[in-house]
């Protein structure tokens, strides 16, 4: 049932075509249809959207409302076979429903991409930062001479480190987010990669791909890093580092037990199996001398 038109001080509940909802336009959470996506649809076939979603008006050609909180619920609700949706209709301004889109998200889902969790600080600190002195929607009246970093750090159990280290992400091109996301990318040098030209990113995805190995060590992400700051960074070098990774000896070789464990009695000890390959391989090696080569073939595929 829709109530009073006067939205600043009462809620605006209103059933509302889902064709007349437009995205948030910074929305960065990724509304998927996976097993969770199927559920939520299924629950609202059965019981309808228990909340409604939040929505602003907007002037447009197309859309009447903005959808500030509810992605999911919208989603849910077109793939239910349902046509309108319950809507709480609020007059916002931009850093107020930025805060709003935010906050519903890191709040009500279950798993936040990193990608998702970089946009999130950066738009929300943003935000706040414009809202000024305002403190009303998201900072307590005790926290108010309090950075505003330090306050969404805290909100959030992060560091004030990690904090920028995640807004530094942004700073990634789409393809390697892309790869952080899948966690065929770590975290830290991701971060350190984050420092690398625009142009220097795209080069160093196109030698990623074409190696098929995503993982940069922490060392050659610093190390490409100071080269970028140095301005001496190229496709050349980039190259040289990423394939020189595959040359470095491993800190540790795992050993499968069914892959040995016929050439030893069953009471060998872990000790004795270690001793006992040494010895096996010394006697190789001896026997079978390894063939030199020069240097700059081994960097050659």
């Amino acid at each position: 049932m829709k109530g009073t038109k006067n939205h600043k001080e009462t809620r605006d509940i209103a059933f509302i075509d889902i064709s007349k909802l437009k995205p948030f336009f910074k929305h960065i959470f990724d509304v998927r249809d996976d097993e969770q996506m199927h559920e939520l649809s299924e629950s609202i076939k059965h019981n309808g959207v228990i909340e409604p979603i939040i929505v602003r008006p907007i002037t447009d050609e197309e859309f009447e409302y903005e959808i500030v909180a509810g992605h999911r619920r919208t989603r849910g609700t077109g793939l239910a076979g349902l046509t309108c949706i319950p809507c709480d209709i609020r007059e916002l301004d931009n850093a107020t429903a930025t805060l709003t889109m935010i906050d519903s998200n890191l709040q009500q889902r279950d798993s936040i991409l990193p990608s998702e969790k970089a946009w999130a600080y950066k738009y929300k600190l943003e935000a706040i930062k414009s809202q000024g002195k305002r403190n009303d929607l998201t900072l307590s009246q005790v926290a108010t001479k309090l950075r505003s970093d330090t306050i969404l750090a805290s909100k959030n159990n992060e560091s004030r480190d990690t904090l920028y280290r995640y807004i530094r992400l942004t700073n990634l091109i789409p393809p390697l987010l892309d790869k952080l996301d899948e966690k065929k990318l770590a975290f830290i040098p991701a971060v350190e990669l984050s420092y690398l030209k625009s142009e220097e990113q795209e080069w160093l995805y196109d030698i990623l791909y074409r190696e098929e190995n995503f993982g940069v060590p922490l060392a050659q992400a610093q190390k490409l890093k100071g080269i970028s700051q140095n301005g001496k960074l190229t496709y050349e070098k980039i190259d040289k580092i990423i394939i020189s990774r595959n040359l470095e000896p491993p800190k540790a070789i795992k050993l499968q037990y069914t892959v040995v464990k016929d050439f030893f009695p069953p009471d060998t000890t872990p000790k004795e199996y270690e001793i006992t390959i040494q010895k096996a391989l010394t006697e190789w090696f001896n026997n079978h001398p390894k063939k030199s080569q020069p240097e700059e073939q081994t960097l050659q595929r």
